[in-house]
């Protein structure tokens, strides 16, 4: 059974940091593309990033270029987010997905099979 579970979220001021994890099992992690979605309240689900198995290629929404940083470490099957000089405009559930494939280039959701539960984000002004 695959599982991916999100931590790392919480309430946190604009213009801080923050570092999601995404823990997998029950897949070969390093055979898997990972992505990073968010979902704010009466929007859709809307891409943050994505990386290649290996971590060498990666890929973010342009208007999240530059604050974001997505990372893996196969060694633990995990996936992280770290996330600087946050916004209020950032405060949504950060989801994240797998799918199998080498590419990072996966940017819509109907692109992944697997997904977690979700950490909230919230960022105060």
């Amino acid at each position: 059974q695959v599982q991916l579970v999100e931590s790392g979220g919480g309430l946190v001021q604009a213009g801080d940091s923050l570092r999601l994890s995404c823990g997998a099992s029950g897949l070969p992690f390093s055979n898997y593309a990972m992505g990073w979605f968010r979902q704010a309240p009466g929007k859709e689900r809307e891409f943050v990033a994505a990386i290649n198995w290996d971590g060498a290629r990666t890929n973010y929404a342009d208007s999240l270029k530059g604050r974001f940083t997505i990372a893996r470490d196969n060694a633990k099957n995990t996936v992280y987010l770290q996330m600087n000089s946050l916004d209020p405009e950032d405060t949504a559930a950060y989801y994240c997905a797998a799918r199998a494939g080498y590419y990072s280039g996966y940017a819509a959701p109907n692109q992944y099979k697997y997904w977690g539960q979700g950490t909230q984000v919230t960022v105060s002004s």
